[in-house]
């Protein structure tokens, strides 16, 4: 098996792949196209819920937020303080219309990190675009409220070892191993409640030339090197 020519992470976001204008740009809240459609999860229903159990009004935080149009859908149907926050690589492409709605930001989510947590953590099909799945699945297993919800999309043929034979089903095996579940018929991984996360994967590059992926649009694959480590899943 020849081994695939893997790249860093600031190299891969310049890629065509990563760096796209069309990932998760128009999805809203319901409908043919939508959150509650790809997620089976109504948002506005769980953070509703989330505030009804807390005093403290309902957070989300969109990974690969695209232009954020679920967000913005979502703050007139949320209570008033609702902290909703979007994460992309490109960023809106057009100034967000007044009166003001969510935080988006333009970062790169293998390096940003929140300054607070979540009741609910979206990636919707994002974790296709990203270097290192595991490690931000690991990272965000942290910012959950909680009682908070991570959910995201996650295709396990995308997951490899160095030399590109497939790690999925040990990948899959060590989240369920960490508290995370994972739907196979929806590629849904999901994570109730925060906790430290140390998966026995070292990542050690990406494939953007990986080809399609279950969705049928070009992804990128992620590679590991295992490496062992103790004190998997505990919860904080």
């Amino acid at each position: 098996m020849t081994a695939p020519h893997l790249l860093p992470a600031h190299e891969l976001e310049r890629t065509a792949v990563v760096a796209n204008n069309s990932m998760n740009r128009e999805r809203g809240l319901a409908g043919v196209n939508s959150y509650a459609r790809e997620l089976g999860l109504d948002p506005v229903a769980h953070l509703t819920a989330a505030a009804d159990r807390s005093s403290a009004p309902p957070s989300w935080l969109d990974l690969c937020s695209g232009e954020g149009r679920a967000l913005r859908e979502a703050c007139s149907r949320l209570p008033a303080g609702s902290v909703l926050t979007g994460v992309d690589l490109v960023g809106p492409l057009v100034p967000a219309p007044a009166p003001a709605g969510p935080e988006l930001l333009v970062a790169s989510v293998a390096e940003w990190s929140p300054p607070r947590t979540y009741d609910l953590i979206t990636c919707v099909h994002g974790l296709h675009y990203v270097g290192d799945q595991l490690g931000l699945l690991a990272r965000a297993a942290s910012w959950l409220a909680p009682d908070g919800l991570l959910i995201g999309h996650l295709d396990p043929l995308s997951l490899r070892l160095a030399d590109g034979a497939p790690a999925g089903r040990a990948a899959v095996a060590a989240l369920r191993a960490a508290g995370f579940r994972y739907d196979a018929r929806r590629h849904l991984v999901s994570l109730r409640g925060p906790r430290t996360v140390r998966l026995p994967f070292r990542y050690v590059g990406a494939d953007p030339a990986a080809g399609p992926n279950y969705t049928g649009q070009p992804a990128v694959a992620s590679h590991y090197a295992v490496a062992p480590v103790a004190g998997a899943g505990a919860p904080q």
